[in-house]
């Protein structure tokens, strides 16, 4: 029986490698040219282990990387130094075609709260050396913790300079709230970048839907040097928004009535898979088919906890349509979830018998009020404000317990927000949204639109529509909080600097300028 062709796609590498004689499956050394194009990165950090991760693709912008469908062996080392005189660990593993060439390396073994270095090796090419940081003992008590939370990096708007900048910023941490690629279409010059020397091939002028378009548009992005900066400077944790499948879906259902649900989940199994393969995720976090098991918690020592979210694939669909309302009841039905009831139970379970002093919730939209002013005074409701019933539940219990943080993305401007449960109550939690690092372009610092914003939302204490990225120091008893902002993306050589920088006591929540 013939298969649809999106199923097909949906298939991939398995697919190809299943026509390959079982001889010529045993795999062998890349000789077609430099394969870790692509570069190195590490995630998910645990007590005594890491996620390394690379993938092969000597011909980045081909659907397979320019390697044949047979596996390949990779061997690996990690050591203490940069120079790898002091090599704790290593071994060898094997890329297979299946899963795009790329590599989950789960290194286990190591240290608590140590640096280390890391590096690969396939076909007698050496990849890049990375740096990472495996996380403080259970039984620690770090006094401060560095990390940066950024999103949304639209290739085609600018250049990803602000990557270059963060990697200067010896974090332990970076949060990936979600947007790393776009499903849109890429003009051959690559939008705003204007390139001369780039001439990108003609199918990156489709929407990405089939598992090899997802797969492309994942090699371009990482291909940029300064993305792959930022990856190698230490771990990532991530999770996902929308692009990264189709604009605003929510769960299972399209933003476009049009298509039908059966071949939307064809989709979203295209973009998870190729999700996981593009990431450093764990193995246990491969998708099965339209599934895939994103939120997870880490802890550093009894310093923080952070709860990585996902937003997106347990929702129900946005009230009242998915962009600006104003009147519309259906966002306070309590029957409705942005974070799907065991997700939800997870979170409340998990954070109400946390002995950490500090609750970081990263995690993509907007979960402060945000009315857009006019007569109207309308709200979004893809991002919290139409998920009411899940919002009260998560900050009716941070009033019960001091040192909630949340960490949001998305909307591509920096704010700064105090979170109540009511708006004449107590503030209960503060809340850090970073801008993009390149969607929208330059950006702005004020904004008509910003200003009223300012005015119809007093809980507000920053609105900035400049690019960057957010850099948080986290100490025993207060969180200060940088909104680093270029000056330029659609053009080389932007500039980065503070535009407003702010704390909040652990025992006082509550952001005030420092």
């Amino acid at each position: 029986m013939l298969l649809p062709r999106r199923r097909l796609f949906a298939l991939g590498g398995a697919a190809l490698v299943a026509s390959v004689p079982a001889s010529a499956r045993a795999g062998g050394p890349v000789r077609s040219g430099f394969p870790f194009t692509l570069g190195v990165a590490s995630g998910d950090p645990l007590l005594t282990g890491v996620l390394l991760w690379t993938r092969l693709a000597p011909r980045p912008l081909e659907p397979a990387g320019g390697l044949p469908p047979v596996p390949c062996p990779v061997s690996w080392q990690v050591a203490e130094d940069s120079g790898f005189r002091t090599v704790v660990r290593a071994g060898e593993t094997v890329a297979r075609p299946e899963y795009g060439h790329s590599v989950h390396l789960d290194v286990q073994g190591l240290r608590p709260g140590r640096e280390y270095f890391y590096r690969f090796r396939s076909g007698g090419h050496l990849s890049p050396v990375g740096r990472t940081r495996t996380a403080p003992a259970k039984n620690a008590s770090p006094d401060a913790m560095r990390f940066a939370i950024a999103s949304c990096q639209a290739y085609g708007d600018g250049y990803y300079e602000a990557w270059r900048h963060l990697a200067g910023e010896n974090l332990d941490l970076v949060f990936f709230l979600g947007d790393y690629i776009y499903e849109g279409a890429i003009t051959s010059a690559g939008g705003s970048r204007m390139d001369a020397t780039l001439k990108l091939p003609d199918t990156f002028e489709l929407e990405t839907d089939t598992l090899d378009l997802y797969r492309m548009r994942y090699a371009l992005y990482r291909t940029d040097p300064d993305l792959q900066a930022a990856h190698a400077a230490g771990p990532w944790v991530l999770t996902w928004d929308d692009h990264e499948v189709q604009d605003n879906y929510a769960g299972g259902v399209p933003r476009f009535t049009t298509t039908p649900a059966a071949d939307f989940l064809v989709r979203r199994a295209n973009a998870y898979r190729a999700y996981w393969e593009n990431q450093p995720l764990r193995p246990p976090r491969q998708p099965a088919g339209p599934d895939m098991s994103l939120y997870r918690r880490f802890r550093f020592g009894d310093l923080a906890h952070a709860y990585v979210l996902d937003t997106r694939q347990y929702r129900s669909d946005q009230a009242c349509g998915d962009n600006l309302r104003a009147g519309c009841a259906d966002r306070d039905d309590p029957r409705r979830t942005l974070l799907g009831a065991p997700q939800r139970d997870w979170l409340l379970e998990k954070m109400g018998r946390s002995p950490a002093r500090w609750n970081l919730l990263a995690q993509q939209v907007m979960m402060a009020e945000l009315r857009f002013g006019g007569p109207a005074n309308r709200l979004d409701m893809d991002k919290w404000d139409g998920y009411t019933a899940d919002r009260a539940r998560i900050l009716s219990l941070a009033g019960t317990m001091p040192g909630t943080v949340v960490l949001s993305g998305d909307i591509h401007y920096n704010y700064a927000a105090d979170l109540r449960v009511r708006p004449e109550a107590p503030v209960v939690a503060v809340e850090l949204v970073g801008t993009s690092i390149t969607s929208g372009g330059d950006g702005s610092d004020r904004t008509p639109q910003l200003d009223m914003q300012m005015k119809f939302n007093p809980h507000l204490r920053l609105a900035n529509a400049q690019r960057g990225y957010v850099r948080c120091e986290l100490t025993r008893d207060r969180l200060r909080a940088d909104f680093r902002v270029m000056s330029q993306v659609t053009k080389r050589g932007g500039s980065i600097s503070t535009r407003a920088s702010f704390v909040s006591e652990r025992g006082r929540p509550g952001l005030v300028p420092a």
